[in-house]
């Protein structure tokens, strides 16, 4: 990408799944530095390694700080000469969040508040955040954090807009396969263990996303976003039943076992609100949503008849295309780490 050429792209939490696959993508290109921020030693340390042996050439532009986005001190330290961010820290696991509800605001909502405050001081140009279907409708902590976080986003986007300065945007995708929490790498670690396979509930619903699919929504958003949007794929989706019959045609079957919805757990996700899909522009592969750009003379809106608030349908895991097995097998096998997993045991 050419708005990308000698320029610096920070990514917060950048060791996690997310950073890992935009390394993947930015280090042959033209792109003058990467920056990792993330408050993990060791995972930097192991990053630094792998890049220093599988890619010599291009370990160099890669640079490490260690920081917390809860900490605006340690944020703004690593800020200056930075062009682009891309902003993927967060506290992810529903269970965790559930039973540590602070922790969740810490990271996902001032955490988030620290890094766009700080981006604005510098004159960062662009800043696509990451959010999650959880954060439609949410009914868990990590959900409701996550939603708290887009409105922080769209605020901050707002003022920053007025001020003619960063341009901030947002994307909000479902469960990207094989990242950290997700269910796919705990059934192949049970099936390696001859042990069933633990299924919540078979009904349940999920979006399948891969790594590479996440990035390029994050780069469709970078290239067409205005201030305060928020970007959505269109995703396939599986019942968690499918899933785990996928899973263990590939890698074995070893039965499975039914225990019950988690903490915070819903029957299916919903990628876009009704009230989203309403002022929803379709772009082919992905959803644009336009801020709400209104301000608080609410009077003049209703004036004008403008009362519709909501479209007919959110755009949900159980109203999308829903794969059968084969389906699913054939998406499971777009995601390196099954491939991976498969080569070990020589299939």
């Amino acid at each position: 990408m050419s708005e990308f050429n000698n320029a610096t792209l920070m990514i917060t939490g950048g060791t996690g799944s997310f950073g890992t696959a935009v390394l993947k993508h930015f280090l042959p290109t033209d792109i003058g530095e990467i920056r990792i921020f993330s408050r993990d030693e060791k995972k930097q340390d192991d990053m630094r390694h792998e890049l220093q042996a599988r890619f010599p050439e291009y370990a160099g532009k890669v640079k490490f700080y260690i920081g917390d986005v809860r900490s605006i001190e340690s944020v703004r330290d690593a800020m200056p000469g930075v062009d682009y961010i891309f902003h993927a820290a967060a506290l992810k696991q529903v269970p965790s969040c559930e039973f540590f509800p602070m922790e969740a605001v810490r990271t996902n909502i001032i955490g988030t508040d620290n890094v766009l405050h700080a981006a604005m001081e510098v004159g960062v140009k662009r800043v696509v955040c990451l959010s999650t279907d959880k954060a439609a409708y949410p009914i868990n902590a990590m959900g409701i954090s996550k939603a708290m976080m887009e409105h922080v986003i769209f605020a901050n986007a707002r003022v920053a807009a007025e001020r003619g300065g960063t341009v901030i945007c947002c994307t909000r995708y479902g469960n990207v396969m094989c990242s950290r929490g997700s269910v796919i790498p705990l059934f192949i670690d049970q099936i390696k263990a001859r042990k069933p396979v633990t299924i919540t509930n078979p009904a349940m619903t999920r979006f399948l996303m891969n790594l590479d699919e996440a990035v390029e929504l994050v780069q469709f958003a970078f290239r067409h976003a205005s201030p305060g949007d928020l970007f959505i794929q269109k995703a396939d989706a599986s019942t968690v039943g499918d899933l785990a019959k996928a899973v263990q045609r590939l890698f074995g079957d070893t039965g499975t076992s039914i225990i019950g919805t988690r903490h915070g757990e819903k029957l299916y996700e919903t990628l876009m609100t009704r009230e989203e899909r309403l002022r929803a522009e379709d772009m082919g592969r992905y959803f644009r949503v336009a801020a709400d750009n209104r301000d608080l003379n609410y009077d003049q809106y209703f004036i004008k008849g403008q009362v519709t608030t909501e479209a007919e349908e959110s755009y949900t895991s159980h109203n999308t295309a829903l794969l059968d097995v084969d389906g699913v097998v054939k998406k499971l096998l777009t995601a390196d780490y099954v491939k991976e997993e498969l080569a070990k045991i020589g299939k």
